[in-house]
């Protein structure tokens, strides 16, 4: 396993009166894509989110690249965490319904004041990678299909280079064809060594894409391991996941 980028140790967080994580620890290796997968209400958004800084660890540790962003050691602002280089792709999208797609790409585009200023290079990549993000690029982003929207989704995470992406189940909701168009450009931004935690529950994306894996369980991680082995597995798939990834081509 490569050196982790971000490592989480013991991390517990409490929303209101609710306790929510209980100890989480896993590793999110340099360069590759780690899978974060559970069953309902294992955790898993709520760890996205801890991760972010939206809802703040109440203890143990958050660590990106070294350095404490949240947990005991204090907790970093989310605009302060996200100029670390890390970016955070809801399962809700978090687009701007009444704005259009080029408007969305360049508020996502900080370094950007003006389209002029914005990488044409990485937003011809973006643009292959998407397409339909250049045929609907004056449209308002509200009138997209639910695929569309979350291809915009995943683009506003990416109009800038990112070190560290944060992905919460893109696959929900759409249709086999679009998920099939999603897997293809996910395997893209993974050919250029970007760091990725997925959480997902369509596990033949999950195979496809995942080098590495986390199971969460109540609050807690309860498998850690390659993604290849888990994917070989079907007993160990029925414990921690209740269902075979054999079943879900």
């Amino acid at each position: 396993m490569t050196t982790p980028l971000l490592q989480l140790t013991g991390v517990h967080t409490h929303i209101g009166a609710y306790h929510i994580l209980h100890g989480v620890d896993f590793e999110v290796p340099t360069g590759q894509v780690t899978m974060l997968l559970g069953r309902n209400g294992a955790g898993k958004t709520t760890t996205l989110r801890t991760i972010m800084g939206l809802w703040a660890a109440s203890s143990g540790q958050v660590l990106f690249d070294g350095r404490s962003i949240g947990g005991e050691r204090g907790q970093l602002r989310t605009p302060d965490i996200a100029q670390l280089g890390i970016a955070y792709v809801p399962e809700n999208m978090g687009i701007f319904s009444d704005l259009t797609v080029r408007e969305n790409l360049l508020l996502a585009a900080r370094g950007a004041r003006t389209l002029d200023h914005m990488d044409t290079q990485r937003l011809d990549w973006l643009f292959g990678l998407f397409p339909a993000l250049k045929k609907f690029w004056l449209y308002p982003a509200g009138k997209l299909s639910g695929g569309q929207k979350q291809m915009l989704a995943i683009a506003r995470a990416m109009v800038e280079p990112r070190r560290l992406l944060l992905i919460d189940e893109p696959s929900k909701g759409l249709a086999p064809a679009i998920v099939q168009n999603l897997i293809s450009a996910l395997r893209e931004l993974k050919a250029t060594q970007t760091t990725v935690l997925l959480v997902e529950q369509n596990f033949g994306m999950a195979r496809s894409l995942g080098d590495h894996v986390a199971v969460m369980d109540d609050g807690r991680v309860v498998h850690r391991g390659a993604m290849s082995e888990l994917a070989e597995d079907e007993s160990l798939q029925q414990r921690l996941l209740g269902l075979s990834l054999g079943a879900h081509q």
